[in-house]
Formats: C-alpha cells, structure tokens, sequence
C-alpha cells in the first residue's frame, strides 16, 4: 500500500471519529462553570456546561459543592423549591450567600418561576415537586441554552449533560462515645452520554474545612518478605 493511499485511509478514519464524537457529544465547546477539582476530574469538560441542564441526587451536600465555585468566582445561584434549605450550611460548604437567592415556596408554576430565574441567574437548581410535561421541559431547556444557564435538577430530568449522585457514606470523627463529626467520605458517580462508562471516585464531602476534595487512596504496607528453605 503506498504513502498516498496509507493517507487517505488515515485522513477516513479521522473523519469517522470527529463524526462519532458529534454524535455522542463527546466534545465540549467553549468554557464551562468551575467546580471543586474533586468534582472537575469525574464532570464531562471538567465544569458545568452553560445552557446544560444537571440531574442530582437530594444530597444538599453535593447541591453546595456545585454552587460554592461560581458564587465565589462572582455568579449568581438560585434555589427553587427548596424552603428546608439551610442558608448557615451553604455557607458553611463555602456558598457566598450574597450571591444566593432563595424562591422556597414556588406553587404550581414552579417551572414558569424557574424559566423566569435563568434569565437573569447563571446557575438555577430547582426540586420538581411534580413531573412537568414535555412540551414544558422542552422549552426550558431551549430558554437554557438562549441565555446559557446551568440547570440543576433534584430529581430524574431528561435530556441531561450528565446524572450526579452520592453513595456509600462513612463519617470520622467518633470516638466510643466521644468525639465530633469531622469528615464524611462517600463516592460520587457522574453518569453522561459523553462517556461510555459512569465516572466514579472517593471524595470528601465534607472535608475538614467544610469543602469538597479528594479522598486520601490507603495503601496497605507490603508484607515482609520471607526467606524460602
């Protein structure tokens, strides 16, 4: 086979997985929204996308550790359909609530309210208290990308950039009845059509200082090494 013809076999297959990744939207263009490294390494682009839309686990934990980054960076961060949301525990996690606005109590026109905040917040999360229709969903998600803002859902959501929940927690800190709940260790899964396979890892959650960062991966001490008769 010659130079030209081993080219032209190369330049196809180019093509077909530039082509693929279109498809799969593998590709991520333009900037997205800082979020914890812990977080960034397991996100599709490594950020929350604008005009995507996020779906979450109920963890308020996890909530707060995507709002924390882009309210400090300047962006403002709407809650909807939150009235248990604690204000001293997002700042705790490192929300800036100056850049926090609240809608607790939304009525049945929850959805209308939430198309209303995109188009002046960056970031809205929103707990449907009830299945919208699709027709609904669709143009929401339309309003999204036109003023590129984030949408994060606690709840199943179609059509979403990736799904992001929490699982096996263990807390430190506690003693035999002493001591005080320091860190909580869990593991965060990112499920998104941008990867063929989900995305998981260990992190802290929250860590020390209130935070998200990266668990500490244990390596058992290898065994001593025995002489063979």
């Amino acid at each position: 086979m010659g130079n030209v013809a081993v080219a032209d076999v190369a330049g196809t297959v180019d093509a077909l997985r530039a082509q693929v990744e279109r498809l799969q939207g593998r590709r991520i263009e333009g900037p997205v929204l800082p979020v914890p490294s812990a977080l960034a390494n397991l996100l599709p682009g490594g950020g929350l996308r604008p005009g995507a839309s996020y779906s979450l686990g109920r963890s308020m934990s996890l909530l707060f550790a995507l709002f924390a980054r882009p309210s400090q960076d300047g962006a403002w961060c709407a809650a909807v359909g939150m009235p248990h949301l604690g204000a001293e525990a997002a700042r705790a996690a490192g929300v800036d609530l100056s850049r926090l606005v609240l809608i607790p109590e939304p009525g049945e026109r929850w959805l209308a309210v939430t198309a209303a905040i995109a188009d002046v917040l960056p970031v809205v999360a929103v707990r449907p208290p009830a299945r919208a229709k699709d027709g609904d969903i669709a143009r929401l998600a339309a309003r999204m990308r036109e003023r590129e803002a984030v949408l994060l859902v606690q709840g199943p959501w179609p059509q979403t950039e990736a799904m992001i929940d929490i699982g096996d927690p263990s807390w430190t800190g506690l003693g035999d009845g002493w001591g005080l709940l320091e860190e909580r260790e869990l593991t965060v899964t990112v499920t998104s059509r941008r990867h063929p396979a989900p995305r998981t890892g260990r992190v802290l959650l929250p860590d020390a200082r209130g935070g998200v960062s990266a668990a500490t991966v244990t390596v058992p001490a290898a065994l001593p090494l025995r002489a063979v008769g």
